[in-house]
């Protein structure tokens, strides 16, 4: 988008989160003549006045600051990407954002923005995703942590400190916390929340005090289960600095990514809706079930399912015929994973335990089947996990005496209760 016509897009009168999803990043289009977004495929373009390219870079250079005019080279910006930063800030209501090749590297990035300003120190609470506990912990980027309680954030807090980095709802246990009382924590150091499993759909972090929002757009932003990305929503301070970084560094999201990201962005509010209402009525009939120990279901709602079995939770993933066992999530499919065994497997069993993860939790992320079609498939998956666990002959069909007795009607488990 060009500059002009952001500027008259901002000063719009305000607009619903649905109508934003849907032409957040393509104002343009009209006068341009398209109804589709462009694809701009280019990885160079044409500099005739070689004296102004040298000019507008080194503005780059010095301040980060999105090119105005014609691009240059893509690893400094592409016209289809910038229409989703465009769109995914508006929706998280930030000044600006910065899509890269992947969540990790989007993480990546301010953690080294927040290094090269001498400030290794990061305050983080668990559960994380598995791989972001794994880059804080290993200290790959040069980075220093404190792992603590939302409780402890003040206390942790050291004249180095440059982040404090939470995940609500977390991964995988769906635990919540508060985000005001959080950010007051951090006094004036930026509080980066990922909020890839509510979606600004659900929660918009920096309307509670966060200053970072992380996504892993692979996830709900894509929707599809077809595309890698990530983006940090933030201030336009922050994302003079990571568009440096990712200069430097060559993290850049593909252009087709961004594309198939805008398009996603689309269909979210919609997804997100159908998803949720099938989770929220799959978590009541898991607290209702025998073979569940615990469920996991955040307060403020959303796809994300996590529950803990009596039988062998091996046994669900292998039992379950419709819904796929894989890891990832926010497709239009469900899927489940063991993430003890595969996305938090990096992490040390210790620092799991620590982090509420038992060897007994699946996570559950639901997509858009038919609710009876996800529970026939789950009750027989747990039949047979319970059958394993009983070891029984191994023919699917539990023996349901041997079931624990049925709990009271209980609802799932959720923040504050």
């Amino acid at each position: 988008m060009t500059k002009d016509s952001m500027d008259a897009t901002s000063a719009a009168p305000p607009r619903s989160p649905d109508t934003e999803a849907v032409h957040a990043g393509r104002e343009d289009l009209a006068a341009l003549g398209l109804h589709a977004v462009p694809l701009d495929l280019s990885t160079t373009y044409p500099s005739p006045d070689s004296r102004a390219e040298a000019a507008r870079l080194d503005e780059f250079a010095a301040t980060g600051a999105r090119l105005e005019g014609p691009p240059v080279y893509a690893r400094l910006d592409n016209p289809t990407v910038a229409r989703f930063e465009t769109a995914l800030a508006r929706l998280e209501k930030t000044e600006a954002a910065v899509a890269f090749a992947s969540g990790m590297a989007a993480l990546s990035a301010v953690l080294l923005l927040r290094a090269s300003q001498g400030l290794r120190h990061v305050v983080a609470v668990r559960p994380l995703y598995g791989c972001s506990d794994h880059l804080l912990t290993g200290g790959l980027l040069g980075t220093e942590v404190t792992w603590t309680d939302p409780a402890g954030i003040a206390d942790a807090l050291r004249p180095d400190t440059g982040l404090v980095m939470v995940e609500t709802p977390a991964n995988p246990t769906l635990a919540e916390m508060d985000l005001t009382a959080v950010a007051h924590s951090c006094g004036s150091v930026p509080l980066l929340v990922d909020n890839t499993f509510a979606t600004p759909v659900l929660q918009r972090p920096v309307e509670h005090g966060a200053r970072i929002v992380l996504h892993s757009a692979t996830k709900y932003l894509g929707g599809h289960g077809d595309v890698l990305g990530g983006v940090v929503a933030c201030d336009e301070e922050t994302a003079r600095g990571l568009r440096r970084i990712r200069f430097a560094t060559g993290g850049v999201l593909h252009p087709l990514a961004g594309y198939l990201l805008l398009r996603g962005l689309s269909t979210l509010p919609v997804r997100m809706r159908a998803q949720s209402a099938t989770a929220a009525e799959l978590a009541r009939r898991l607290a209702d079930d025998p073979r569940v120990a615990r469920v996991h279901y955040p307060a403020l709602g959303g796809a994300m399912v996590s529950f803990e079995v009596h039988g062998d939770p091996h046994a669900v993933i292998a039992g379950v015929r419709l819904i796929t066992p894989a890891v990832s999530l926010g497709s239009v499919d469900t899927l489940i994973q063991h993430p003890g065994s595969i996305s938090h497997r990096i992490i040390g069993e210790d620092d799991r335990r620590t982090g509420g993860i038992s060897e007994k939790l699946l996570r559950m992320s639901v997509g858009l089947e038919d609710v009876e079609d996800l529970w026939h498939d789950l009750d027989a998956a747990l039949d047979a996990a319970l059958d394993a666990a009983s070891g029984g002959a191994g023919d699917g069909v539990a023996d349901l005496s041997s079931r624990p007795p049925a709990p009271r009607r209980q609802e799932p488990e959720r923040a504050g209760r």
